[in-house]
């Protein structure tokens, strides 16, 4: 974890950090950090039950995520409507749906959920059935994300992804007959010997499950996963950049030729009401308050992230302690360079009166180069064309240099 500063016992926020609460969108994160297995490529903060030792469980875990949301109440001073709640993990599905719902409850009880509010959770394919599914509903959970990443069962394979290739459209058509009014796919590509026509078959198979939203991100190896230290040893290839830029345009192509638009890099959506509302609650600035070990929040600019184990982060809350590790104010600068950062992948871009002038020569190079739409810059924006998205990171490199 980051070093950061101290955080005080109560998780008391500084002045500023409250300063506007509830002028902006604000949302909920819940981290469930469990998991049934590992996946080959994944570095995220989770625990299978052989790795959780003593002093924490899926049992009691529901009860000590709500405490967290009381503890949030207490911080923030007063009630916020939240707008969206996010259940990731891990694997959130694999506690019961009532306890899932419990959270829930207490987020709406200590808050109060804004009328219309986006209730999302991710989900295995495999991790859910249809009375699971209408058991989520019931609390009030209106989008589900389910992670397939692949058609290919060779490709899932080196992934160490554990579902049957076709379980996920079956997912899907359970989750529309529970009523759920949105679900996503999240894709994979540039694995490890994953083929163009693995990709293709893999985005055609997405699209016939008729979600209203895909999520499409390219594979990266991260230090300390079982992937990379299989690519160290040589049993696999490296991913290559050029791949997965040819993988990308393959997929915006067939998406946006199913009726999907992107919205931000790496996310389509059918119809505008399919976006992710508490992603772009992230990417415009908002406020959230992520619970849960390992999980990271933001108010106001200040951003703090809690102990990264199950058993820690529930002794602290059950000695009525903060469960955070650490934390860091924001400094202007900082707030600039993370807004063009966010905003600028999404396809209503960033202001050209927000640049600053030492920046201006590298928005005009953009645009020549053909990074930029020109209809757009003569409005007064800067949005990526379908060329800028791939080299959207670059960008904003040169634009913060």
């Amino acid at each position: 974890m980051p070093d950061g500063d101290p955080v005080p016992v109560s998780g008391e926020l500084p002045a500023s950090a409250l300063d506007g609460l509830g002028e902006r969108a604000f949302g909920f994160y819940v981290h469930v950090p469990f998991c049934v297995t590992r996946c080959g490529y994944c570095d995220f903060n989770t625990y299978t039950a052989a790795e959780l030792g003593p002093g924490a469980s899926h049992r009691d875990y529901a009860d000590t995520a709500v405490a967290e949301v009381r503890m949030a109440r207490r911080v923030l001073g007063r009630p916020v409507p939240v707008e969206t709640v996010f259940f990731g993990g891990g694997t959130p599905t694999l506690l019961p749906a009532d306890d899932l719902g419990r959270i829930l409850r207490a987020i709406d009880e200590e808050f109060g959920l804004a009328p219309g509010a986006e209730v999302t959770t991710e989900a295995n394919p495999e991790s859910v059935d249809p009375d699971y599914l209408e058991r989520l509903r019931g609390h009030g959970f209106n989008r589900i994300s389910f992670g397939m990443q692949s058609a290919r069962e060779h490709v899932l394979d080196v992934l160490d992804r554990r579902h049957t290739p076709g379980r996920p459209a079956q997912a899907v058509r359970e989750a529309r007959s529970a009523g759920f009014a949105h679900v996503n796919l999240d894709l994979i590509y540039g694995t490890p010997g994953e083929s163009d026509d693995d990709w293709r078959a893999s985005l055609e198979a997405a699209v016939e499950a008729a979600p209203d939203h895909v999520s499409a991100y390219s594979l990266i190896v991260e230090d300390g996963t079982r992937l990379a230290a299989r690519i160290r040893r040589g049993e696999l290839p490296m991913p290559d950049d050029d791949v997965a830029a040819d993988r990308y345009l393959i997929a915006d192509e067939l998406l946006e030729k199913a009726g999907f638009r992107w919205y931000e890099v790496s996310n389509w959506a059918s119809t505008e009401q399919g976006r992710c509302r508490h992603n772009l609650l992230y990417w415009t600035g908002g406020d959230w308050w992520a619970a849960g070990p390992g999980a990271h929040s933001h108010v106001g600019g200040t951003r703090w992230w809690n102990v990264k184990h199950p058993a820690a982060y529930a002794r602290r809350l059950a000695d009525g302690h903060s469960p955070a590790h650490a934390r860091e104010v924001l400094s202007d600068a900082d707030r600039r360079v993370e807004r063009l950062m966010l905003e600028l992948r999404l396809d209503s871009g960033f202001p050209l009166a927000d640049i600053e002038p030492d920046a201006r020569p590298v928005v005009a190079r953009a645009l020549g180069d053909g990074l930029l739409e020109t209809e757009a810059f003569k409005a007064g924006r800067m949005v990526l064309t379908l060329g800028g998205r791939l080299l959207a990171d670059a960008l904003v490199r040169d634009l913060t240099a």
